[in-house]
């Protein structure tokens, strides 16, 4: 019996052993689990913050890769997005068939991702459309595009009427004199060609060569001294290049949420055109030494100074409206001439300093879809009066009535003929004397991409 005891009591003893060594080794386990789970966890919040980083980049890498093929193909760029670039890490399953951790972390993740690939809202994209692209072109400037050519015409009517009295007030009730009405009528036809090349993404240099055909109409009422009788004379001219002018535009800011695309823009115009002084005059009608009717034997196509202008654009994408906004200063430089002098009986040479002008425009566009858009806007521009200097007299003398105050409105339209041609035209609506009452034009912009 003793021996049987001994044997069970050795074998509790060796079970209780065994035990023990099994929950040591349960113990051992779970704090290795523990270990391997905090190690998991660094790993996965590693990979996290690379997957953020990486995604950064992609995104980086799709805005260069858009921008890039849209300066290569036009509007036919292609957008790639991340995420087809990356895929997505697979999801990390528990054993119990629920979202590991990492589960949500990856699907924050994604969405982070999905996001950085649409452009935030009110920001042009990189890929902008055609119809955006060409009202930019003209309101504005356009970087995207290495050489652009453009090929316009239009047409200008200017009708002014004037009252002159020649006399005086007798009684302050009747006028003793002679009465005329003086009208001109003029018909302009601009033919320009304009080259713009983009030396980096933020600037380019622009040229425009203008061609000008104009026919002028001169009325006079009271010829011979008799107010119901009118002379009238037509004085026209040959095709004659006006003034060439250069310029360049630069970006300055970029288009974000809360600022719009400002680009600043100067040039300088050349009197390449024919000068409206030492013109010779033709005298239709004088009464002694007093001429009371001439006109030009030609007209002139230029303003015969150099000048130089600099302004601001701006421009805000509002899908699908566009707004835009300029605004400029242009100085002229006093030029000599030989003549000043109406009279051809006379010679009289001298200074002419045509006045200061200021600028500004406001207006909207509409991007109907990807070729069409329609605008409309409001330019006003304010000239100085125009100064004198006769070489006799050695002093400025200010030109009554030379100052001017033009304002219009300016309906457009452009139509994407093609992916490289494009259809503008124009129509404007003097709102002031000083403005052309009617002008028409047609552009064809031709893109290089």
């Amino acid at each position: 019996m003793r021996t049987i005891h001994g044997r069970t009591l050795l074998g509790l003893m060796a079970l209780s052993a065994l035990g023990s060594e099994q929950l040591l080794a349960a113990e051992d386990d779970a704090d290795a689990d523990a270990a391997q789970v905090q190690a998991l966890q660094r790993e996965l919040q590693t990979l996290k913050q690379h997957y953020a980083e990486e995604v950064r980049k992609l995104r980086e890498i799709d805005v260069r890769l858009q921008a890039l093929t849209a300066r290569m193909g036009g509007s036919t760029a292609v957008a790639v997005s991340p995420v087809a670039l990356s895929p997505a890490p697979p999801m990390i399953q528990a054993g119990s068939g629920s979202a590991a951790p990492g589960a949500s972390a990856m699907a924050q993740a994604r969405t982070l991702l999905e996001g950085a690939s649409r452009p935030p809202v009110g920001i042009r994209s990189a890929g902008a459309s055609r119809s955006v692209e060409d009202v930019l072109l003209q309101e504005h400037a356009v970087f995207n595009q290495p050489l652009i050519l453009e090929a316009g015409m239009s047409y200008a009517r200017y009708d002014r009427k004037q009252l002159t009295l020649n006399g005086f007030l007798a009684l302050d009730a009747i006028f003793l004199g002679n009465i005329a009405i003086e009208n001109v009528e003029s018909d302009t036809f601009t033919f320009t060609g304009s080259a713009r090349y983009s030396l980096t993404p933020n600037l380019t240099v622009n040229v425009d060569v203008p061609v000008l055909q104009r026919w002028t109409t001169y009325q006079k009422g009271g010829a011979g001294g008799a107010a119901a009788v009118v002379a009238e004379q037509q004085v026209g001219s040959e095709a004659h290049i006006g003034d060439v002018s250069g310029g360049a535009s630069y970006r300055l800011f970029a288009e974000t949420a809360n600022r719009p695309d400002i680009v600043l823009n100067t040039s300088v115009s050349i009197p390449t055109g024919r000068a409206p002084y030492g013109i010779s005059w033709r005298v239709l009608e004088s009464q002694g030494d007093y001429i009371q009717f001439a006109v030009p034997e030609t007209q002139p196509t230029g303003n015969g100074v150099w000048g130089a202008s600099a302004g601001l654009s701006f421009v805000k994408t509002l899908d699908p409206a566009i707004l835009f906004a300029s605004i400029g200063y242009t100085h002229t430089f006093a030029r000599h001439f030989d003549d000043l002098d109406t009279n051809p009986a006379t010679r009289n040479p001298g200074r002419v300093d045509l006045g200061n002008a200021f600028n500004y425009g406001v207006g909207v566009a509409f991007a109907l879809n990807e070729r069409t858009s329609l605008s409309m806007a409001l330019t006003h521009r304010f000239n100085g009066a125009t100064r004198v200097r006769a070489d006799n007299l050695g002093y400025w003398q200010g030109v009554i009535g030379s100052d001017g105050n033009a304002a219009a409105l300016n309906l457009g339209m452009t139509y994407a003929i093609s992916p490289k041609f494009t259809l503008v035209a124009s129509l404007g609506i003097g709102l002031t004397p000083d403005a052309p009452d009617v002008t028409m034009g047609f552009k064809i912009p031709v893109l290089s991409n």
